[in-house]
Parts: C-alpha cells; structure tokens; sequence
C-alpha cells in the first residue's frame, strides 16, 4: 500500500511539473499567416505581346492584358499591372500573340456556304436568276440552313470574326445556331417578293419576319433580330415602305443590298426615275437605322444623304470584283464621312468568309483604282473591319475596341508564322500579312470559343460530315437535272 501511494505520488508531483514548466515557457511561435489576395477576381485575362485597343486613343500597348468580367471588358493595361490588380478563373498566355477586337463581318448570308463554288465566273443577275435562286427554292429548307450556318460559323470563329450580319431564310434556325456557336449576331430575315424557301411572297415573308422578330428580340445579348429586304429591283415601293414601317414599328434596324451594280442603277432609273440611294431617300426608307451592302455606284449627290441618314455602308471588295458590280468609292466615302465597314457577302460569290482577305483586298482596291498607294492605309482599313464596322452596324457603343465597358469581344493573332519575320510595324502586318490560319484564340461575350485554333463551341467532325453529305445529294441532283 505504501508502494501505491508512493507512485501515485510520484506521478502527481510530475504532472504539476510539467504543467508548471508549460505555464512559465514562453508561447510557441504561430505559423506565419498567409497574406489575403488583395487582387478583384475576374473570369478572363487574356494577354499579348501586343494589344491594340482600335478605340480613339489608337493605343498599342507592348506586353499588355485586358481583363474581363461578366462579358465585360473591366481593365486594359501592361500585363504586369493586369496581374498585379486582378485574379483570373482562366488566363489565356500572351507570348507571341497580339490581341485586337474580334472582326466584323458587316454582310453575308451564311448558310450559303453549302453553295459555295456552284456557280460561279457569271453576272450578278445571270448568277442570281438562273442558279441561286432556283437551287435555293429547290434545296433549301431548315435543315439546309442549320448545317450551312454551322459551317459558316465554323469557318468565321476560326478566321476570328466575332459579329456577323446575316441575310437568309429560316432565321429562327440561323439565331438558335448562333445561340448554341456563341458568335454575336444581327439576324436579317429575308424579305423579297417572289417565292423564296421559306416564304410565298413579300407579304407573307414579312408576316413571318415580324413574328420571328417578336420571338428573339431581348431573348438573348448576342443575338439582335432584324430585317432584311432584298433589293429595289426585289421589292417595289410600297412593299419597302412596308418594311422600314415594320422596323420602326419594332424598333430595330435594316440591312438591304443598295446601290449594288450597274443593273440595279439602271432598273432604279428606268422603273422609279432616279438613282437607287435618291429613291430610298424619296420614300423615307432611310428614317430608321440602316446597313446598307455594297454601295459600289452612289453618286456625288448620293453620298451626303447616307452621312445625313447615318446609313451604315459595308464594303465587300472579294464579291464586288468577282461578280464584276464595280469598285466603291471607299475613299470618297470615308472622307465625307459615312459609317463604313466590311464584310465578304456569302460564301457562293465570294467564295469564303475571310476577313483578313477582305481588309487587304479592300486596301489594295483603292489603291490600284486611284493609282494612289497612300489610298486607303492599313490603319484605316482595320478601323474598318472593328471599330469603325461595329459603328457601321450601329453596335459602336458595345463592341469593335478594346475599351473598358464594352463587350469582351477580341481575338488573339498568333505572330510566330515565318510570313511575320521580321515584324516592324504590327498594324501593317496585321492587313498586309496575316490570315484567318493565325488566328490563335477568340473570345466572344467574355466567353473562350477557340482556345489556341481548338474550336470549342461547335462538333467540327459533324458538321463536315453532315455539310458533305448534304452537297452530294445536291451535286447529283443537279447533275441529273443536267441530263435531263
């Protein structure tokens, strides 16, 4: 028992040691606190070794970034200061790369790219009255154009176009392909007055364009229903007077070919007694915004009523030189003022969606036909194909620059291809060099569509199967019409 005790007591006094011992030592040091992340956290930042903003500063900053948040471009700077102000969910790496505001393509009809190389070497009108237009109404139904719009789109996030205007039938399939590709959009439903596949006449395309209009407008950002009658020499008077009514009505703009070839001036002045661009303006077509395509023969008095009407002007040199309408006066043009952008009409006169071709083409055009190689520089023909084609489609206060505020709509150039060594002057290369094969990465809405040439939004694999599959049923059945 006294043994008992002992230990017990033994092990008491050691614990009130031990405890004694811990009351006078000194705290043990706390491990080091981690410092907060005091950065804003952002979804994007997409850097370069260029970035070139296209706003009015014309600001090309070496080794920048932008930042973007909520589809929103929130900062732009070095991308030192980028990275020292924000924390991104995903960054897209700079080196090599410049990055611009994604290219807008002003006119085209996109589905068509199931009819590209068809027809072609052929007059505007020989092009359109005896193959387009038959092979439309034969071929072309919802299917038709979903898989065309898929391809188009395909081709265009590859090129790094991030805004199209379209013209074609079954708008309702053309918005929901764009909805699901993430490309941003202003979808003109067809108005013309003949039997066309989705529609009887003009008033009944029209019935279905008000309808599909209802249905779209406000539905989604990206995504702005319009209206799209054809042509003076497609539509009468009344039937157009209809149509920009109807617009105002809804409150939305119109995209319409204008001015186009020597055809359509001379059956404007044999059937209304005046020039194409003096009739619009004698029936109020003009009192509600307006995209016009084309625009190759205005005249002298015809340009100040475009700046006056803030008519919206897009150049497509690729199809005006190979159905032969004519060279615009882009430059005379420009200097009076009107909004002008650029756009490759649809792939069955063109015969692709290449931006990049357009801008250099449309650069060399005026030079060659003014014998004036300072006619139209790369600056101003970029301009055209994002700032200034963004105000042409009456979008210039969302999309075209890089500037805080606006719409997180930009591309990445890659500049490692052989054809950039050596790089003096990045603006100059970007027209007179690049193509739409350098395009690295595209963003549209702050969203990544491509990430380094990988397409994200859309089943390549398919829609090549799908578009060729189609172009072979309609390759044999004209070849039996041809037999027959």
């Amino acid at each position: 028992m006294n043994t008992y005790r002992s230990t017990t007591l033994k092990l008491i006094l050691l614990f009130v040691g031990m405890a004694l011992v811990s009351a006078c030592s000194p705290p043990a040091e706390k491990e080091a606190a981690q410092p907060a992340d005091s950065r804003a956290a952002v979804d994007l930042i997409i850097a370069g070794d260029y970035v070139i903003s296209m706003d009015a500063t014309g600001d090309v900053i070496k080794n920048g970034a932008v930042a973007v948040k909520d589809g929103f471009i929130i900062d732009v700077g070095t991308e030192s200061d980028i990275n020292k102000s924000y924390a991104a969910t995903e960054t897209l790496p700079g080196a090599g790369r410049i990055v611009m505001p994604g290219l807008i393509n002003g006119h085209t009809h996109a589905a068509m790219t199931l009819l590209r190389g068809v027809a072609d070497d052929l007059a505007l009108m020989d092009w359109l009255n005896n193959y387009i237009f038959p092979a439309e109404v034969e071929f072309v139904d919802a299917d038709f154009v979903r898989i065309g719009t898929e391809l188009a789109c395909w081709e265009m996030i590859r090129g790094g176009t991030t805004t199209f205007v379209d013209m074609y039938y079954f708008p309702d399939t053309i918005a929901q392909v764009v909805e699901s590709c993430g490309l941003r959009s202003l979808i003109a439903t067809t108005v013309i007055d003949q039997r066309s596949p989705d529609a009887e006449n003009a008033d009944d395309a029209l019935r279905k364009g008000i309808e599909f209009i209802k249905r779209w407008k406000g539905k989604n950002n990206r995504i702005m229903p319009i209206f799209g009658p054809h042509a003076d020499y497609t539509l009468n008077g009344e039937q157009l007077k209809a149509v920009r009514a109807a617009a105002i009505d809804l409150d939305v703009p119109i995209s319409i070919h204008l001015s186009e070839s020597p055809y359509e001036i001379n059956y404007s002045k044999e059937t209304y007694g005046m020039t194409s661009i003096d009739f619009m303006e004698s029936i109020g077509f003009f009192d509600g915004p307006t995209i016009a395509a084309h625009v190759v023969w205005p005249t002298a008095e015809e340009i100040p009523i475009l700046v006056k009407r803030k008519v919206g002007v897009i150049h497509n040199p690729t199809s005006n030189m190979k159905i032969a309408s004519g060279i615009s006066p882009v430059t005379e043009m420009l200097a009076a003022g009107v909004y002008m952008g650029l756009g490759t009409d649809g792939a069955a006169s063109n015969n692709d969606l290449d931006m990049w071709e357009e801008m250099r083409l449309a650069a060399l055009l005026q030079k060659v036909d003014q014998m004036n190689p300072e006619a139209l520089p790369a600056t101003a023909v970029l301009r055209m194909a994002t700032s200034g084609g963004a105000e042409a489609i009456g979008l210039g206060d969302q999309i075209g620059a890089l500037t805080k505020g606006l719409r997180a709509d930009l591309i990445q150039v890659s500049f490692d291809d052989v054809h950039f060594v050596p790089t003096y002057d990045v603006l100059s290369h970007l027209v007179y060099v690049a193509d739409e094969q350098d395009v690295a990465s595209v963003v549209v809405d702050g969203k990544v569509l491509m990430r380094d040439h990988k397409i994200l939004t859309i089943d390549t694999e398919r829609v090549r199967r799908e578009a060729n599959e189609l172009a072979g049923r309609i390759q044999a059945a004209l070849a039996a019409k041809n037999k027959s």
